[in-house]
């Protein structure tokens, strides 16, 4: 987010490459998910000799830095947008979005998987 409001700032960021930059970051948010969720999940599955736990934990994280990595990139673009400061209000959303959307994915992927 930090970055992507710096590239608004100093017009690195436009229409011509804008796209290409989202996908940049989505795949990074794909590429640490998978780091961080092998990581964590081969933890939890030793630690608590659950694999599926591990499993739904690696899964959420997954797609908890995707989302995370999307929203950092689609919501200061959205503010600028619109109008608003994206520096200011940014933070706020995207906190909020990567909150609930982590809590909400974990327990729901439990409750299909391990339910």
């Amino acid at each position: 987010m930090t970055v992507t409001v710096r590239a608004l700032v100093m017009k690195d960021l436009g229409s011509a490459n804008t796209s290409r930059v989202i996908r940049r970051e989505a795949t990074v948010g794909l590429l640490n998910g998978f780091i961080f969720a092998s990581l964590l999940g081969t933890i939890v599955c030793l630690w608590f000799g659950n694999n599926g736990l591990g499993l739904v934990i690696a899964a959420a994280m997954i797609v908890n830095f995707v989302v995370a990595a999307l929203a950092g990139i689609l919501i200061p673009l959205t503010l600028e947008y619109l109008g608003a400061d994206p520096a200011i209000a940014s933070g706020v959303f995207v906190t909020t979005i990567t909150d609930v959307v982590g809590f909400f994915v974990f327990l729901g992927l439990a409750a299909l998987w391990l339910v």
